[in-house]
């Protein structure tokens, strides 16, 4: 048996964008994601992180086939997921299941939690012992079996994400894409959901994908962290090997921008600025999709795309054509300098050059 639950092989993600009085002329493609490759082992959390806009709740989604993908391979535990159609990958969802980011949004205010949670299971046909089945399940996530009568409204922020985690586990799932399953919590409730989370993995064996653009949760939580820029892959290791050595000059500014509880080590440690906003995914840059930010871009990197290649015997990837230099320090960070990109359609101009400077946003 393979140690992979899950493996993605190249998976791609486009949505048309059309145009026209009855919309039905495509005239571009939204690269949501594009070419991500990776593996998630039995019972260990896989953190996918990366600034708004990147694709990681695209990549969650299509791993669900909740949205369909353009091109590329699953495979969950041996079976192929795009070869599933019909009532066969209705069925296949009972061992995947989703928790959403917004507990609110995601729960329908005109059920009861019971009929929250028994909705699934009637849908797979387990109609037996249900209610101790929804009592247990609510015992494992924290809550009381008086909350089966209650409606979402009576709930705390908290507590909504907690039926929302139930409601994915009254199934027996296998793997669970938690996509930002604390960020619309206070600091304090986040702690608890993540400690849950860790205590539900342990008891039940279960495998995570946690999706976040908060570097410390992810830390915590997870074993290994893929870093996503555009739609791509750029960088993948274990926790401890991406905080303590960053290959990705992407990954790099990342954690230069977190902070640091010591005012000694904040005010002596050197901050990566980000010149730009992020590229259009309709119409991103030729070569490496970050080099239009990096201050270590060369010529190569705007005509040839890096591979997510080993770094070395550690088993980091990365995906820069001078990760070794960089590291090494013998590549010299520049004064960045951003294309104007013409949006896709457009005649073909030559690029103009102007400085520009910004900031990176808050992870």
């Amino acid at each position: 048996m393979s140690d992979a639950l899950v493996e993605i092989d190249d998976l791609k993600v486009h949505f048309p964008i059309k145009s026209g009085l009855l919309f039905d002329r495509t005239v571009g493609y939204v690269y949501a994601v594009d070419g991500v490759s990776l593996k998630i082992k039995r019972g260990e959390t896989y953190g996918l992180v990366g600034e708004s806009g990147c694709g990681k709740s695209t990549l969650g989604r299509g791993l669900l086939r909740l949205v369909e993908p353009t091109s590329g391979g699953i495979t969950f535990d041996g079976t192929d997921v795009r070869a599933l159609s019909g009532e066969r990958m209705r069925l296949f969802r009972r061992r995947m299941q989703m928790v959403f980011q917004d507990p609110m949004s995601s729960l329908d205010p005109r059920q009861s939690v019971e009929s929250l949670l028994i909705e699934g299971l009637k849908a797979h046909g387990l109609r037996t012992s249900m209610h101790e089945k929804l009592r247990s399940t609510l015992d494992s996530v924290g809550l009381p079996a008086s909350a089966l009568s209650k409606y979402p409204h009576e709930f705390s922020g908290g507590q909504r994400q907690r039926i929302g985690i139930a409601r994915a586990l009254v199934l027996d799932p296998e793997l669970i894409v938690a996509d930002e399953p604390v960020s619309a919590l206070d600091v304090s409730i986040q702690a608890q959901v993540v400690n849950l989370l860790d205590d539900l993995q342990e008891s039940l064996g279960l495998t995570y994908l946690v999706i976040a653009h908060d570097l410390a949760v992810i830390r915590h939580i997870s074993d290994t962290i893929g870093v996503m820029y555009l739609g791509s892959l750029v960088e993948e290791a274990t926790a401890d090997q991406l905080y303590e050595r960053p290959l990705h000059p992407y990954t790099k500014a990342l954690l230069s921008a977190v902070p640091i509880p010591d005012p000694l080590v904040e005010d002596r440690r050197e901050r990566i600025l980000l010149a730009g906003d992020l590229p259009s995914p309709a119409n991103p840059p030729s070569g490496c999709r970050f080099r239009t930010r990096c201050p270590w871009s060369q010529i190569r990197c705007a005509e040839e795309r890096p591979e997510l290649r080993v770094f070395d015997d550690s088993g980091q990837r990365v995906a820069c054509h001078f990760a070794e230099q960089i590291l090494s320090g013998e590549l010299r960070p520049h004064e960045v300098r951003a294309e104007l990109v013409r949006p896709a359609g457009d005649a073909a101009v030559d690029a103009e050059l102007i400085p520009t400077q910004g900031d990176l946003p808050t992870p």
